[in-house]
């Protein structure tokens, strides 16, 4: 039933807006065991319809409603605590708003790490995330983008993986003989879990995704704003001062991680908005994407 709501769910969108569905990966999928390719369905706490289970990564696209002479695409990675994929809010609602500024949007749905479905479940989104960058990268041609001007945009523990992507995307985790780069040219981080430090991170994503007992050397590896890098894209980040779900210190230690480096950032903080508000956020007179837009079009020009 969750498997028929699933399909039902996707062919809606495809016959709205979404122009096409694909499968991230045509043959094997890296990391995987024998757990089916189901891609199922539930409603979460808050009524809303989201992926519980990814066993088939896939992109979505959004073709732009306008010509942009930048011709930019964005690699969208809905939040959920790598428990599940908020794809509405956080997904097809971001790619709509970006079609529509001309930019071609791929929503991804990633896998969420599972030690019986996947080896190394810590590495498996980040290798979903890179595999996607170099399909939109490979096909630029295909969908009328700029290869140089492709970026990343995440929320919540898609923040954190996004974040993951714009700082360790030299790990070539699957190594399939491509030699494309998975840099992101920019990123864009949406109340984004940065940190493993569980002094400020969010315990839920941390514990999905690295487990109860993690070492000292992954809560490293995947605290982003110790990775960071000259070779970190440009990144705009913004979260509610009030966030009660993922410390707004995730977003300030990301921006100084970023300072320290010279890497060109921006930090929206608003004062009300909590976590989870998606593209609009009802309790501030600022909307992220609007500065958002004024942001990347000074970026990739």
């Amino acid at each position: 039933m969750k498997y028929l709501l699933s399909i039902i769910f996707t062919l809606n969108m495809i016959s709205g807006f979404a122009q096409q569905e694909i499968n991230l990966y045509t043959g094997r999928i890296p990391n995987s065991k024998n757990c089916g390719t189901n891609n199922e369905t539930g409603i979460n706490q808050w009524g809303k319809l989201v992926y519980t289970t990814i066993n088939t990564p896939t992109l979505t696209i959004y073709q732009p409603t306008i010509d942009a002479a930048n011709k930019a695409a964005i690699l969208i990675c809905p939040g959920g605590g790598y428990t599940n994929l908020a794809v509405n809010h956080e997904g097809y609602d971001v790619a709509k708003a970006f079609a529509e500024i001309g930019v071609t949007a791929f929503v991804l749905k990633y896998r969420l790490p599972n030690d019986s479905c996947m080896t190394n479940k810590e590495w498996v989104p980040l290798i979903d995330a890179q595999a996607a960058i170099k399909y939109i990268r490979n096909n630029a041609n295909k969908y009328g983008i700029n290869q140089d001007k492709i970026g990343v945009i995440g929320f919540s523990a898609g923040g954190h993986l996004a974040s993951t992507l714009a700082t360790q995307f030299h790990w070539n985790l699957n190594d399939d003989g491509s030699k494309t780069s998975a840099r992101p040219d920019f990123a864009i981080l949406g109340y984004p879990v940065i940190s493993m430090n569980e002094e400020f991170t969010h315990a839920g994503s941390r514990n999905k995704l690295l487990g109860k007992n993690a070492s000292t050397a992954n809560i490293n590896q995947f605290s982003s704003e110790l990775q960071v890098s000259k070779n970190t894209p440009p990144c705009f980040i913004f979260h509610a001062k009030d966030d009660q779900t993922v410390p707004v210190k995730n977003s300030i230690k990301m921006k100084a991680a970023l300072d320290a480096e010279n890497i060109p950032a921006e930090l929206l903080l608003m004062d009300e908005g909590n976590h989870g508000f998606g593209l609009h956020n009802k309790k501030s007179n600022i909307q992220w994407f609007d500065e958002m837009k004024k942001w990347l079009t000074a970026t990739i020009k």
